[in-house]
C-alpha cells in the first residue's frame, strides 16, 4: 500500500510534502550566534569601552601596590630580625670567638650594615626621540634606547670584580642569591618593581671600582650606545656612606640538595 503522503486521495487535491530546507536552519543558527556574541560583549563591557587600556592600568596599579607591600614587609622583617638578634645577644652561651666568627659571616652574607667609601653608577633610558649622533650608525630601534637586564648585570659583576664589599641596587642590598631581572622596561628585584633611572651603589676602593667598570667588555659595548644614542651613564664618588643590611629572607626556597 502506498503512503498517503505520496498518493493523492480520490476526490481531493494532492497533499504536498513540505521540503526540508537546511538553509533556513543555518540562518536561524547564525542569528542566534550573533545574539549570543552581542550579549557577551555587552556583559563584558558593562557599559565601558573595552578597547581602552584600563585593564592594563589596573594591572600596573596592582603590581605597584604589591611592590610597595613587599617593601613594607621587608622593613618589618628587618626590624624583627634585629629584635631577635638583640635578645640572642643577651645570653646565648657562645664564646667571644664564636660571636666574632658569626659577625664576620653576617657581614659576608650582606645581612649587616657596611660603612665605607662608595661609588654610584646611574643608568637611564635614552630620550624617546633619540637619533644616531655619530655617522655610520643606523637610526635607533626602540630596543636600542632602553636599559636591559644585561646592562645592569654587567655593572654589578664589574663592581664585584673590582672588590666591592657590598652593593646596593636602588634601595636594596644585594646578597649571593639576589637576581637582577628586567621585565619589559622595569627592574624586578627581590619582589619589588623599579623604573629607570637605575642607581647601583658599591662600597669599596673607588679607584679599583671605577677601573673595573672601565675594563668590562660588556660595559664598553654599552658605552657605544651611550655615545651614539644617548643612553644614560654616570659614575660618581659618594664619599663615606653606610649601606643597609639585607632585610629579606635568606632561606633557599627552591634549591634542593643533591642526593
Amino acid at each position: 500500500m502506498s503512503n498517503s503522503a505520496d498518493s493523492p486521495q480520490s476526490g481531493s487535491s494532492p497533499v504536498r510534502r513540505r521540503d526540508f530546507r537546511p538553509v533556513r536552519v543555518l540562518t536561524v543558527a547564525v542569528f542566534a550566534l550573533a545574539g549570543l556574541i552581542f550579549f557577551t560583549s555587552f556583559n563584558t563591557a558593562k557599559g565601558t569601552d573595552i578597547r581602552t587600556d584600563a585593564s592594563m592600568l589596573k594591572l600596573s596599579d596592582l603590581i605597584q601596590e604589591r611592590s610597595h607591600k613587599n617593601g613594607l614587609l621587608d622593613e618589618a622583617n628587618g626590624s624583627l630580625r634585629r629584635d631577635v638578634e638583640s635578645l640572642a645577644e643577651r645570653d646565648d652561651g657562645s664564646t667571644k670567638a664564636e660571636d666574632e666568627k658569626l659577625t664576620a659571616l653576617e657581614h659576608r652574607a650582606g645581612t649587616q650594615r657596611i660603612k665605607g667609601k662608595a661609588v654610584t653608577v646611574t643608568l637611564d633610558d635614552a630620550p624617546p626621540n633619540a637619533t644616531a649622533k655619530l655617522p655610520g650608525y643606523p637610526e635607533p630601534q626602540p630596543d636600542y634606547l632602553v636599559i636591559h637586564q644585561q646592562d645592569l648585570q654587567a655593572v654589578v659583576n664589574a663592581l664585584w670584580k673590582g672588590g666591592a664589599q657590598g652593593i646596593k641596587v636602588m634601595d636594596q642590598r644585594l646578597i649571593s642569591t639576589s637576581a637582577v631581572r628586567c621585565v619589559g622596561n622595569t627592574l624586578i628585584l627581590q619582589g619589588r618593581v623599579y623604573s629607570p633611572p637605575y642607581k647601583i651603589q658599591a662600597v669599596g676602593d673607588p679607584g679599583k671600582l671605577k677601573q673595573a667598570l672601565a675594563d668590562s667588555k660588556a660595559i664598553q659595548n654599552y658605552m657605544v650606545y651611550v655615545n651614539v644614542y644617548g643612553l644614560g651613564w654616570k659614575v660618581e664618588d659618594d664619599g663615606t656612606v653606610t649601606l643597609p643590611g639585607y632585610s629579606g629572607t635568606v632561606d633557599l626556597q627552591y634549591a634542593k640538595p643533591v642526593e
